[in-house]
C-alpha cells in the first residue's frame, strides 16, 4: 500500500462534508477548508514518530490536525494500540483510519483532536490558506513524492502559456486584459520555469521548453486553451489559432 492509496477515500469523505480539499499545499498532504476552519491531514502507511512530529508541526497553522493511516484490523484491540491512541490524544491530534478492502473504501474517525492549547502562527496559516484558495482545483495526488506539483504559481504560468500559444507574441498588458491575472507581468519577467522569451520591449513568446513541459499538464492546458480561444474569439470576432 502507498500513501497515495489513502488519498482518494479521504478526499471524497471530506468533500461529502462540504470541505474544499487541496493536496500538497506547502508540504501538507491534505488541506481541507470550510468557512474559517482549516483542517490539515498528514498521511502515512503506518503510525511512526516522523508522522507524529510532522502532524505536531502542522498545529502551528491549523485549527485541527489529523493523522491518516490504514485501519490496523484486529490490532485495535491490543494494549499497544490503546497506548498509541492515548499518545495521539495527549498530542491533541485526531485519527483517521482508512479501510481499502473491496471496491468501497471506508473512512473512520475514532476520535477528533482535543481542544487546542497550542498557539497558531498566523503567517503560516495565512500562507497555506492563500495557496489553497489560489488553486482553481485539486490537481495533485496527496502523499505523492518525486512529482512536479501544480502550485498556484505553476497553474498561473500554464494559463499564461496557453494564452500565448493562442494569441501569439503579446504584451503583459494584453494578456492581463484577456484574463491571465494580475501577476502576469511578474511571472513573465521572473520566468522561473524558463517558459517565456522576451523578443522585444513588452513582447513575450513561448520557448520550446514550455511546449515540451506543458505536455505533463494536459487537462489544465486543454482547459486554458479553450478559455483563450473563447476570449480571443470574442475580442476579435473569430477563432484564434495557436
Amino acid at each position: 500500500m502507498k500513501e497515495t492509496d489513502l488519498y482518494g477515500p479521504v478526499r471524497d469523505f471530506l468533500l461529502s462534508r462540504g470541505y474544499t480539499v487541496r493536496s500538497e499545499v506547502r508540504g501538507c498532504d491534505i488541506t481541507a477548508i470550510k468557512g474559517d476552519d482549516l483542517v490539515i491531514l498528514e498521511m502515512k502507511t503506518a503510525l511512526t514518530v516522523p508522522l507524529l512530529a510532522q502532524a505536531v508541526e502542522r498545529q502551528k497553522a491549523a485549527d485541527s490536525v489529523y493523522v491518516v493511516v490504514p485501519h490496523p484490523g484486529k490490532r485495535v484491540r491490543t494494549r499497544e494500540w490503546r497506548r498509541t491512541c492515548a499518545l495521539l490524544k495527549r498530542l491533541e491530534l485526531g485519527l483517521v483510519l482508512v479501510t481499502l478492502d473491496g471496491s468501497n473504501p471506508e473512512v473512520e474517525i475514532p476520535f477528533h483532536p482535543a481542544v487546542r492549547t497550542i498557539r497558531k502562527r498566523r503567517d503560516i496559516r495565512r500562507a497555506i490558506i492563500e495557496e489553497a484558495a489560489s488553486r482553481s482545483g485539486d490537481f495533485n495526488q496527496g502523499g505523492s513524492t518525486g512529482q512536479k506539483l501544480v502550485t498556484a504559481y505553476r497553474e498561473a504560468s500554464i494559463k499564461i502559456a496557453c494564452f500565448l500559444q493562442v494569441m501569439g507574441a503579446s504584451s503583459p498588458k494584453k494578456l492581463r486584459q484577456a484574463g491571465t491575472g494580475e501577476k502576469t507581468a511578474s511571472i513573465l519577467y521572473k520566468n522561473y520555469y524558463g517558459w517565456f522569451r522576451r523578443i522585444a520591449r513588452g513582447q513575450y513568446e513561448l520557448t520550446d521548453k514550455a511546449v515540451q513541459e506543458m505536455g505533463a499538464y494536459r487537462d489544465l492546458v486543454e482547459r486554458y486553451r479553450v478559455e483563450a480561444l473563447s476570449v480571443t474569439g470574442a475580442n476579435h470576432g473569430g477563432s484564434a489559432t495557436p
